[in-house]
């Protein structure tokens, strides 16, 4: 008998295979207390338990890029002081054994990420479920099973596959996967992105609905699994997996173009990132520049505020890789659901509305000129920019723009070079930046419209509630005249904008974007070429009537219909 299961597109295309089912080693955690002469043997079991997974991790350092960066993401996280004096302190003071004190850590710092509303801070959880898992099974000495010896043809299904469990995937035999847990932004993604495997995620139970060995199709263009399918879905589905893999040979020849529209525009296609591993990805899948680089992970992954040579080295790192292309950094975007291990933040009903972002900045200037200062010094090295987060008044990005004259006339005082013309521009998220956008432009260089915040404040809607999860949409009418009027106070004034919220990597709303003017999409590295190919076959003129008819719609629900039904004639 057919069935049918829907899950969340986590890497595009159509395989047919038959099912692998994969579970994991149940693992009991000993819970019982050590005594104090135990201390040092039990701390220095966990350190070389990590250290026998860091050599693990090394053995990854020459396959893939992807999986390079994601080996060296992890051991970067395995010899974070923090980890490792957690799980000291719980095993000295506490006198936990070592097996309960990493669990207890683990946990712990999973649970902080998972509270995290940005989606991609959030998906960084199941890295530390990840590390946290492979340590343990070293303290107990259980040999992890692994996706190293499959038939080919297999359709892999689990509760969730980790990126060493993908790292060690037989990328021969495994033509897709679906898991129960995970999200779009997690590392299992990027690399089934990467891979170039379909693969669904969040299903649910999907791994407690099937026995192994089941003929399956993984359609995750259309987000479906089907179990048993028909004699004639299986031929059905024959024709679109060749088509698919002309169109996906396509692609792979556009990632590295310029993409400039049928009548002459050319639009910038960006990568948003949160480290080095994240922007290399970016460079492969042929990004034109960075249109994000969320710098609040440098701090969450510190034992202290990090200091202004770190983040030099890493802008700087980050700026180089990129040569002529630009970077855009984000002033650190701290607070809110985003918290620090080291910083006290005061308790507010509200915290979404509260002590963060560049209100935090600018009420802790030391800390803040650490930063402006290492990114004004890295910008002599490549095309760096400044974003400053959730403003409301032009007085804000005056006094950032204060801060950094003040660090130019530093660094010329000490013959230090820098970008004299470093641009400086906002990220517009707050109906308070729409509103004064014509003010704003008078101080900012750019503007880059971040999406996810600016939907969620401009329709009162909080997108992490479920109760009214229906009324988050970008594609809300006031949402989208927002857009367009931000645009075109940039276009007036002879200067750009992009989108660096989730919107932009939406390849539903490309054709509506160019048409309302927007000079830069930055989003997931995985939609670079795509997004590329609609450019390059769209027309701003035709695309500009086409979105003026949608600024005309009333409802949600019509302009979703209206832009679908447009894309399905001409995409």
């Amino acid at each position: 008998m057919t069935e049918r299961y829907e899950g969340l597109k986590a890497s595009s295309g159509i395989a047919i295979g038959n099912i692998y089912l994969f579970t994991r080693e149940e693992i009991v955690v000993d819970n019982t207390k050590i005594e104090e002469n135990a201390v040092e043997t039990e701390f220095q079991r966990v350190k070389e338990s990590i250290q026998s997974y860091i050599d693990d991790l090394s053995k990854l350092m020459g396959q893939s890029e992807t999986q390079a960066n994601i080996a060296l993401a992890h051991t970067e996280l395995l010899q974070d002081p923090y980890f490792t004096d957690t799980i000291e302190s719980k095993i000295t003071k506490d006198l936990k054994n070592a097996e309960l004190a990493l669990d207890e850590t683990i946990k712990e710092m999973v649970e902080t990420m998972s509270q995290i509303d940005d989606d991609y801070l959030r998906e960084r959880a199941s890295d530390y479920k990840d590390i946290g898992l492979q340590v343990m099974y070293k303290l107990k000495g259980i040999k992890a099973k692994d996706l190293s010896n499959l038939d080919e043809g297999s359709i892999v299904i689990a509760e969730e596959l980790t990126p060493s469990d993908t790292s060690n995937m037989n990328k021969k035999a495994v033509v897709g996967f679906a898991t129960d847990l995970g999200g779009k932004t997690s590392h299992t993604s990027i690399i089934a992105q990467t891979l170039d495997l379909p693969a669904l995620v969040g299903m649910g139970d999907i791994s407690k609905k099937v026995k192994g060995g089941e003929v399956s199709i993984i359609d995750s263009n259309e987000g479906i699994l089907i179990i048993n399918p028909t004699d004639e879905e299986i031929e059905t589905y024959k024709k679109l997996i060749a088509e698919e893999k002309d169109r996906k040979e396509r692609l792979k020849t556009l990632k590295d173009s310029k993409a400039i529209t049928t009548d002459g525009k050319k639009i910038e296609v960006s990568a948003n990132i949160g480290n080095i591993e994240d922007l290399k990805i970016a460079i492969e899948n042929g990004c034109d520049g960075v249109g994000l680089f969320r710098t609040e992970f440098l701090y969450m992954q510190s034992s202290d505020f990090p200091t202004e040579d770190y983040q030099f080295e890493v802008y700087k790192e980050a700026t180089e890789l990129l040569g002529d292309k630009p970077l855009i950094v984000r002033t650190l975007d701290i607070g809110g659901d985003k918290g620090l291990d080291y910083f006290d933040f005061p308790k507010e009903d509200n915290p979404f509305l509260g002590y963060r972002a560049i209100r935090l900045c600018l009420d802790k200037v030391s800390m803040f000129k650490d930063q402006l200062r290492a990114l004004v010094r890295a910008s002599a090295y490549g095309n760096l920019k400044i974003m400053v987060p959730f403003v409301i008044s032009p007085s804000e990005l005056k006094k950032v723009r204060e801060l950094v004259e003040e660090i130019k006339k530093d660094l010329d005082d000490k013959g230090i070079a820098y970008n004299k013309d470093l641009d400086i521009g906002i990220m517009v998220e707050t109906p308070a930046a729409v509103l004064m956008a014509d003010k704003f432009i008078k101080y900012a260089d750019f503007f880059s419209i971040g999406t996810n915040d600016l939907t969620q404040y401009t329709l009162s809607v909080d997108r992490g509630n479920d109760n009214i999860a229906n009324l988050y949409s970008n594609y809300n009418p006031a949402v989208l005249r927002a857009i367009k009027h931000v645009i075109d106070v940039s276009h007036e004034a002879g200067k750009w904008t992009g989108m660096c919220g989730a919107f932009a990597s939406d390849t539903e709303a490309t054709k509506l974007l160019l048409g309302l003017g927007l000079d830069e999409f930055s989003g997931s590295s995985a939609k670079i070429a795509e997004i590329k190919d609609i450019v390059m076959r769209s027309s701003t003129e035709v695309e500009a009537e086409f979105a003026n008819k949608v600024l005309d719609l009333e409802e949600t629900d019509e302009v979703e219909k209206y832009v679908s039904d447009y894309n399905e004639q001409n995409l």
